[in-house]
This record gives C-alpha cells, sequence and structure tokens, in this order.
C-alpha cells in the first residue's frame, strides 16, 4: 500500500494510527476466538479427533489403504495392498496421552478455523488497497482456503499414509520392533499435514507476487528448472527418506507452478489490454 494512499484514506475515515492498531487487535481477538471455539470442539470429541482422524492413518481400515487394496486386485498388483502396519504406538512419558491430547486439539482448531481467521486477515488489509486491486483480489479466501483444505487433505489422505506404510515397515533387523512414541507419531502426521496445505498456496503467491509486478511468466519459465530442483528439496525434507512420498508431494506442486505460470501470463494480457486502452 503507498504511503500516499494510506494517509488519504486515514484522512477520509479519519483514522489515526492507533484506530488502526485497535481494528488489528479485534481482528486478532476474533481470529484467537474462532481458533479456540475450534479446539474446545475437538477437546471434547476426543473419540472423533483422535479415535477416527488423527490415529486413522495408523490403522489398516483407513480410507487410502482400502482404496490402494482394490486398486490391487482390479490390476492384479499385489504389494498394492497394504494389509498390515507392523507398529504399536505407545505414551512414553506420564503427561504424554494429555500434552498430545492438547497439542492436536490446538492443531485441528487452527486448520479448521483457518477460512476465519484468513477472513479476518484480509478484512484488515484489503481497505489499504487500491479498488482495481481489490477487484483482481475479489475471491482471496475462497481461493485461499480451497487450496488450503486440499493441501490438507491430500497430505492426510495421501502422504501421511504411504509416509507412515514405508516407516512403519522399514527395519534394519527383524529383531528390532517398530514402537512409535505417540509425541512421534502426532508430530509426523502434523508436518505432512501442514507443510501440504502450505505449499498448496503456491499459485495464490504467484498471483499476488505478479499483480504486483515482482515476478513475471517469463521470469517463471526462465527458472523452471531451478524451481524443480528447490521443489524436490523441499519434497525430500518434508517427507521420509521414501522417494515415491518425495515424487508424490513434488509432482502436485509442480503442477501448480506450472498453473503459476498460466496465471502470470493471464494477468499480463489483462494489464497490457488495459494500458492500450488507458492510451487510447
Amino acid at each position: 500500500m503507498a504511503l500516499d494512499q494510506y494517509r488519504e484514506e486515514e484522512e477520509e475515515e479519519g483514522l489515526s494510527f492507533l484506530d488502526h492498531l485497535e481494528q488489528l487487535r479485534w481482528h486478532l481477538l476474533r481470529s484467537v476466538a474462532a481458533v479456540l471455539v475450534f479446539t474446545i470442539a475437538a477437546f471434547l470429541a476426543k473419540s472423533i479427533v483422535f479415535g477416527q482422524i488423527i490415529l486413522g492413518p495408523s490403522k489398516v481400515d483407513f480410507f487410502t489403504y482400502r482404496m490402494l487394496c482394490k486398486i490391487s486386485d482390479a490390476l492384479s498388483i499385489a504389494p498394492l495392498c497394504i494389509e498390515s502396519l507392523p507398529f504399536t504406538i505407545q505414551s512414553r512419558q506420564m503427561t504424554g496421552q494429555f500434552s498430545m491430547h492438547m497439542t492436536s486439539s490446538v492443531v485441528v482448531g487452527l486448520i479448521a478455523a483457518f477460512p476465519y481467521v484468513f477472513w479476518e486477515f484480509w478484512r484488515f488489509i484489503s481497505p489499504g488497497l487500491y479498488a482495481k486491486e481489490r477487484q483482481a483480489a475479489r475471491g482471496a479466501v475462497f481461493f485461499v482456503s480451497l487450496l488450503f483444505f486440499s493441501g490438507a487433505a491430500f497430505g492426510y489422505y495421501i502422504l501421511a499414509p504411504l509416509s507412515i506404510n514405508f516407516l512403519s515397515n522399514y527395519q534394519l533387523d527383524p529383531s528390532i520392533l517398530n514402537e512409535f512414541d505417540i509425541t512421534s507419531y502426532v508430530s509426523t502426521l502434523t508436518m505432512l499435514v501442514l507443510a501440504s496445505a502450505i505449499m498448496f498456496q503456491l499459485p495464490v503467491v504467484v498471483y499476488f507476487l505478479s499483480m504486483s509486478g515482482l515476478v513475471t511468466s517469463a521470469m517463471l519459465k526462465a527458472y523452471r528448472r531451478h524451481s524443480i530442483v528447490v521443489i524436490l528439496i523441499l519434497a525430500a525434507v518434508i517427507t521420509p527418506p521414501d522417494v515415491i512420498s518425495q515424487i508424490l508431494i513434488a509432482m502436485p506442486i509442480l503442477v501448480l507452478y506450472e498453473a503459476g505460470i498460466q496465471i502470470a501470463k493471464r494477468l499480463e494480457k489483462k494489464r497490457a489490454k488495459r494500458e492500450l486502452e488507458e492510451m487510447q
């Protein structure tokens, strides 16, 4: 937001710097309240949140495993069907289960309240945008939320089950049993889901950078090879040392990167058309 525009809006609306801070405070308070409401709901619904959602990928009757078995039967590829997960989940600390109950409830609260939190954030920054910028960014809350939940679903239903299956079946020696601590299990699941949800925001980031003129479609094309390397490195960091999991997270991100190029190209065409109309 330009400084002169900011001052003009302050003069028109009669808002001082402290008034803007007060507005920010209320946006933050409402966001925290929304997260708190969903956190309490998740905490009370322990059997659903923990028994069915969080521990879901640790059970062989999970949706993804059942679908893989159906695909295995259809294609006659036996290794695709996951019939056992040779590991147990334990709590080795006295406060372990209660701590994980609290932590997981907060994470679920953050994920569930994300659309509202982003809406509050958007309400605070949107008055500082020009009218044409607000028009161009119309629907931002919907698309950001859609990509966030799409990424979270991808991480939960694709990345997490395959990663858990790989890690549970990986053994240095048959005498070594896989007994995972509940903290390790929940943190791994959370990292995979949130990392996927955040990385799926790539088209939105490209859109706003392109709208501000910081990146162009030509620049994105020129650095395509570099981006592939970066994406593969990020995929290797957030996933277990399993090539299949790394490829699975890298593929949609590469597709989203290509979508970002098309978004930037479309914005450039609109900008060129608008400038041509202004010249005439």
